[in-house]
Protein backbone atom coordinates (compact mmCIF):
# COMPACT_ATOMS: atom_id res chain seq x y z
CA UNK A 1 0.00 0.00 0.00
CA UNK A 2 1.56 3.33 -0.97
CA UNK A 3 1.78 6.24 1.68
CA UNK A 4 -0.27 8.85 1.52
CA UNK A 5 0.12 12.40 1.32
CA UNK A 6 -1.16 15.90 0.17
CA UNK A 7 0.92 16.18 -2.86
CA UNK A 8 1.26 19.95 -1.85
CA UNK A 9 3.64 19.17 0.29
CA UNK A 10 6.62 18.67 -2.08
CA UNK A 11 8.48 21.40 -3.14
CA UNK A 12 7.02 23.69 -0.45
CA UNK A 13 9.15 25.71 1.53
CA UNK A 14 8.17 25.33 5.23
CA UNK A 15 11.59 26.72 6.70
CA UNK A 16 13.78 29.13 6.23
CA UNK A 17 16.68 30.69 8.68
CA UNK A 18 16.98 34.11 10.05
CA UNK A 19 21.08 34.52 8.36
CA UNK A 20 24.15 33.75 10.65
CA UNK A 21 27.05 35.72 10.54
CA UNK A 22 29.86 33.89 9.84
CA UNK A 23 33.87 34.56 11.16
CA UNK A 24 36.83 33.23 11.21
CA UNK A 25 36.64 32.72 14.80
CA UNK A 26 33.07 30.63 14.12
CA UNK A 27 35.19 28.58 11.50
CA UNK A 28 38.72 28.09 13.71
CA UNK A 29 36.61 26.61 16.29
CA UNK A 30 34.91 24.34 14.04
CA UNK A 31 38.41 23.15 12.83
CA UNK A 32 39.58 22.56 16.09
CA UNK A 33 36.32 20.82 16.91
CA UNK A 34 36.95 18.07 13.93
CA UNK A 35 40.70 17.88 14.29
CA UNK A 36 41.19 19.78 10.59
CA UNK A 37 44.43 21.29 9.73
CA UNK A 38 44.41 22.07 6.47
CA UNK A 39 46.01 25.76 6.58
CA UNK A 40 43.47 26.89 3.57
CA UNK A 41 41.21 26.30 6.97
CA UNK A 42 43.22 27.42 9.75
CA UNK A 43 46.07 30.02 8.63
CA UNK A 44 44.97 33.20 7.42
CA UNK A 45 48.75 34.14 6.14
CA UNK A 46 48.66 30.71 4.21
CA UNK A 47 45.36 30.70 3.05
CA UNK A 48 45.59 34.31 1.09
CA UNK A 49 48.05 32.44 -1.09
CA UNK A 50 45.53 29.89 -1.37
CA UNK A 51 43.14 29.42 -4.39
CA UNK A 52 40.44 31.15 -2.60
CA UNK A 53 42.49 34.34 -1.22
CA UNK A 54 41.82 33.89 2.53
CA UNK A 55 40.34 31.71 4.92
CA UNK A 56 37.29 29.64 3.79
CA UNK A 57 35.36 26.74 5.65
CA UNK A 58 35.75 23.15 5.31
CA UNK A 59 32.65 22.02 3.19
CA UNK A 60 31.30 19.80 6.28
CA UNK A 61 30.89 23.46 7.90
CA UNK A 62 27.61 23.66 6.04
CA UNK A 63 25.94 21.21 7.76
CA UNK A 64 26.56 23.43 11.04
CA UNK A 65 23.24 25.63 10.37
CA UNK A 66 20.07 24.55 11.66
CA UNK A 67 16.70 25.04 11.42
CA UNK A 68 16.35 26.39 15.08
CA UNK A 69 16.46 24.87 18.16
CA UNK A 70 14.83 21.91 17.10
CA UNK A 71 16.02 20.29 13.78
CA UNK A 72 13.17 20.84 11.31
CA UNK A 73 10.15 21.44 13.60
CA UNK A 74 7.81 21.04 11.17
CA UNK A 75 8.72 18.42 8.82
CA UNK A 76 6.45 16.09 7.78
CA UNK A 77 5.71 12.99 10.00
CA UNK A 78 4.47 9.71 9.44
CA UNK A 79 3.19 7.24 12.19
CA UNK A 80 5.45 6.58 15.37
CA UNK A 81 8.99 7.93 15.95
CA UNK A 82 11.44 7.43 13.68
CA UNK A 83 15.23 9.04 13.25
CA UNK A 84 17.43 10.87 10.96
CA UNK A 85 18.27 8.33 8.21
CA UNK A 86 21.47 9.97 6.78
CA UNK A 87 22.53 13.18 4.69
CA UNK A 88 23.81 13.76 0.75
CA UNK A 89 25.61 16.65 0.85
CA UNK A 90 25.90 19.01 -2.26
CA UNK A 91 29.28 21.56 -2.08
CA UNK A 92 29.03 24.50 -4.45
CA UNK A 93 30.80 27.60 -3.72
CA UNK A 94 33.10 28.14 -0.29
CA UNK A 95 32.03 29.53 2.54
CA UNK A 96 33.84 32.58 3.83
CA UNK A 97 34.46 34.60 7.16
CA UNK A 98 31.64 37.79 6.74
CA UNK A 99 29.18 35.50 5.21
CA UNK A 100 25.57 35.58 6.30
CA UNK A 101 24.20 32.23 5.64
CA UNK A 102 20.68 31.22 5.44
CA UNK A 103 18.80 27.99 5.22
CA UNK A 104 15.71 27.40 3.41
CA UNK A 105 13.95 24.07 3.71
CA UNK A 106 11.58 21.72 1.59
CA UNK A 107 10.22 18.65 1.02
CA UNK A 108 11.53 16.96 -1.94
CA UNK A 109 10.54 13.79 -1.79
CA UNK A 110 8.05 11.26 0.48
CA UNK A 111 8.70 7.66 -0.38
CA UNK A 112 8.23 4.26 1.19
CA UNK A 113 10.17 1.22 1.51
CA UNK A 114 9.17 -2.44 2.90
CA UNK A 115 12.19 -4.01 4.65
CA UNK A 116 13.04 -7.01 7.28
CA UNK A 117 11.24 -5.25 9.85
CA UNK A 118 8.65 -3.49 8.48
CA UNK A 119 7.06 -0.96 6.24
CA UNK A 120 9.15 2.71 6.21
CA UNK A 121 8.33 6.02 5.42
CA UNK A 122 11.03 8.45 4.30
CA UNK A 123 10.76 12.12 3.93
CA UNK A 124 13.75 13.85 2.32
CA UNK A 125 13.89 17.77 3.14
CA UNK A 126 16.06 19.57 0.88
CA UNK A 127 17.86 22.49 2.66
CA UNK A 128 20.16 25.09 0.34
CA UNK A 129 22.38 27.03 2.47
CA UNK A 130 23.04 30.44 0.95
CA UNK A 131 25.41 33.28 1.58
CA UNK A 132 24.00 37.14 1.79
CA UNK A 133 23.88 37.43 -2.08
CA UNK A 134 21.78 34.77 -2.89
CA UNK A 135 24.58 32.30 -3.78
CA UNK A 136 24.00 28.51 -2.87
CA UNK A 137 27.02 27.32 -1.15
CA UNK A 138 25.10 24.08 -0.40
CA UNK A 139 22.01 22.11 -0.68
CA UNK A 140 21.52 19.04 1.82
CA UNK A 141 19.45 16.38 1.50
CA UNK A 142 18.47 14.89 4.78
CA UNK A 143 16.56 12.03 4.95
CA UNK A 144 14.13 10.91 7.96
CA UNK A 145 12.75 7.54 8.02
CA UNK A 146 9.18 7.32 9.96
CA UNK A 147 7.52 4.11 11.16
CA UNK A 148 3.54 3.95 9.71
Amino acid sequence: MAVEYDPALIGRVFEVTDPVSVTAESIGKFCTAIGETNPLYTDAAAAKRGPYGGIVAPPSFAVTFRNGRHFFTHVPRFGRAGFDAGKDVEFRAPIRPGDKITLSSHVKEIYEKTGRSGSMVFVVVRSTVQNQNGEAVAHIDHRFMNRP
